[in-house]
């Protein structure tokens, strides 16, 4: 062992020499003393003084290289985390035993807008189609249990995860549930449960019975669970709907129609609103139903743009007459003559 000597005066001024081993320190009497650990021999020193502020600060330091070394030795035992665009770890997806990464998914969109005791319906009034799908490769999921599990469907607040392709947990997803007020009905009444056949399902009849102005976003969502106590240890991402409010019925007396009927009142386009300006200034020009309107738009287009008067945008034009074509014709045939008195026969 390396030694080391350190040179002492005695009381009659002579020297005498000590070994000692390098782990040793001496003390301020020169006595010899074990190496103290760093936190220890910092928190003697700062003894020493008198001042507590001193014994603060000597300690700050310490404790927070103690605390970032503990605090990384955690986070390395966890792994590389993956980000998402702000900078936070996203939850890990959890998979099947088999790897599969499984989820459910809504096919189509609803028909909005959507009132209380209305039928909850897909775009065009079609029926609304959900899917299980194993994210890791695209696939539709067509056999094996998960394939015929039964789904619960349910409420959500509208505000749940606005990023189409985030991962959440099944804690957060409960906890964006929405039950109904206390009094009320069920929020939602119907068909509240499918079954998937080789990984498909489709919602049955389903109408909420109280509008979403009581919540905190104004809106709600509908999501799709596995029933409680199916596939213990397997993981199924659970579905959502965008985002879309509730109105009370009374409201669907002011109802736009998707696709309109040629027989509507004019009001029924978008962009008319019942008893509005444009509404008026249509009546008193004789257009009274979306037919009429149509006839314009073929026959006279910038008239009728005059009739509708600058406050019509470009935007607002070309939403209007969008939703006008989406009207199903008749079988009548008309017959145009831009130079004879009746214009449009």
């Amino acid at each position: 062992m390396q030694t080391r000597y350190m040179e002492r005066s005695n009381s009659m001024g002579g020297r005498e020499k000590r070994a000692l081993d390098s782990s040793s320190t001496v003390d301020e009497d020169g006595q010899p003393d074990r190496k103290r650990p760093a936190l220890a021999s910092v928190i003697v020193e700062a003894l020493k003084v008198d001042s507590l502020q001193r014994l603060c600060s000597s300690l700050e330091p310490v404790l927070r290289r103690v605390v970032s070394e503990e605090v990384e030795r955690a986070l390395a035992k966890l792994g590389p985390a993956r980000l998402v665009g702000n900078g936070r770890s996203s939850p890990k997806r959890i998979e099947a035993p088999d790897g599969r990464n499984l989820q459910l998914h809504f096919r189509n969109r609803l028909s909005l807008p959507l009132f209380t005791g209305g039928k909850v319906e897909g775009e065009q009034g079609a029926a609304i189609h959900i899917v299980l799908i194993d994210a890791n490769t695209g696939q539709l999921v067509t056999a094996g249990p998960e394939s015929s599990a039964k789904l619960d469907i349910v409420v959500l607040e509208g505000d749940f995860n606005d990023e189409d392709d985030a991962d959440w947990t099944i804690e957060d997803f409960e906890s964006h549930l929405v039950k109904e007020r206390e009094g009320k009905r069920p929020l939602l009444t119907g068909d509240v449960q499918v079954t998937l056949k080789e990984g498909v399902g489709t919602l049955g009849e389903l109408t909420f019975t109280d509008n979403s102005s009581w919540i905190r976003s104004r809106q709600f969502r509908l999501g799709l669970r596995v029933v409680t106590g199916f596939g213990e240890g397997v993981r199924i991402r659970e579905a959502k709907t965008e985002a879309f409010t509730v109105k009370d019925h009374r409201g669907e007396l002011y109802k736009k129609h998707y696709p309109p009927a040629l027989t509507d009142e004019v009001w029924r386009l978008e962009k008319i609103g019942k008893d509005g300006a444009f509404h008026k200034r249509l009546n008193k020009a004789g257009i009274i139903t979306v037919e009429d309107f149509l006839r314009f738009v073929v026959r006279d287009p910038q008239r009728l743009r005059n009739i509708l008067g600058s406050g019509m945008s470009n935007k607002m034009w070309d939403a209007l007459v969008e939703h006008a074509k989406t009207c199903i014709l008749s079988g009548k045939v008309f017959i145009y003559y831009p130079d004879g008195p009746q214009g449009l026969v």
